[in-house]
């Protein structure tokens, strides 16, 4: 059941503004800038692997900072990396579980982004021709990338390629619905104006952060 009572569109409308009056997505909101070159594209990626792991998602965000501030800000930097660089910067930033395989799990994720994208996912949508449902099944066919960690990386990246919008991924519904925003991305989308845009993606990420960090109390 919703948290308030929404009674009218009007009142949805007024909320999802609230949400995304901070003007930026979910990435953003934690250092990561998105943009639509190859090394941002590629933290982006990284990120969304680290957060669909289970796990404090806190712990996420700053293994992939720690990542990217150790030089690693690239998949061609990353491939270069030495395992055992990359488990001592993902524990250092309290990575806790089989953070060996991860680590392996990322080497191979960036060795082979260059090896068959030339470290550019750009070129992974330029392969898809721009079809969201061949760009989603490129991205599950890299190492380590699941449904959730697609979701995720989609979720942000819709500001950039318009053509996946809307995307919602399952912590952003389930504030949405606990709120009564909706129970799809395109009921969110219908609350900002329209799939492609920047505010959709906004409003998404504040939606995920809400259902994150327990946040529900400050929106009734």
């Amino acid at each position: 059941m919703p948290t308030a009572a929404i009674s009218t569109i009007e009142d949805r409308k007024r909320l999802a503004r609230r949400l995304a009056s901070d003007g930026r997505g979910f990435a953003e909101q934690y250092g990561f800038r998105v943009t639509n070159n190859p090394s941002s594209l590629f933290q982006l990626l990284t990120l969304s692997v680290l957060l669909a792991r289970r796990g404090d998602f806190r712990c996420a965000v700053a293994a992939a900072a720690a990542l990217r501030d150790s030089g690693w800000d690239s998949a061609a930097r990353l491939a270069r990396s030495l395992h055992a660089d990359r488990v001592r910067v993902l524990r250092g930033a309290g990575l806790r579980g089989d953070v060996e395989a991860l680590a392996d799990g990322l080497g191979d994720l960036a060795r082979t982004v260059v090896d068959r994208y030339r470290g550019d996912l750009r070129r992974l949508r330029g392969a898809a021709r721009h079809d969201p449902a061949a760009e989603r099944k490129l991205l599950a066919g890299l190492p380590g990338v699941d449904a959730e960690a697609v979701a995720l990386f989609l979720r942000e990246a819709q500001a950039l390629w318009r053509e996946v919008a809307p995307v919602a991924d399952r912590r952003a519904l389930a504030a949405a619905r606990r709120l009564g925003l909706g129970g799809s991305a395109a009921d969110l989308a219908d609350l900002v104006g329209g799939g492609g845009s920047e505010r959709l993606a906004w409003l998404v990420a504040a939606l995920a952060r809400v259902d994150l960090e327990q946040r529900y109390a400050e929106l009734t």
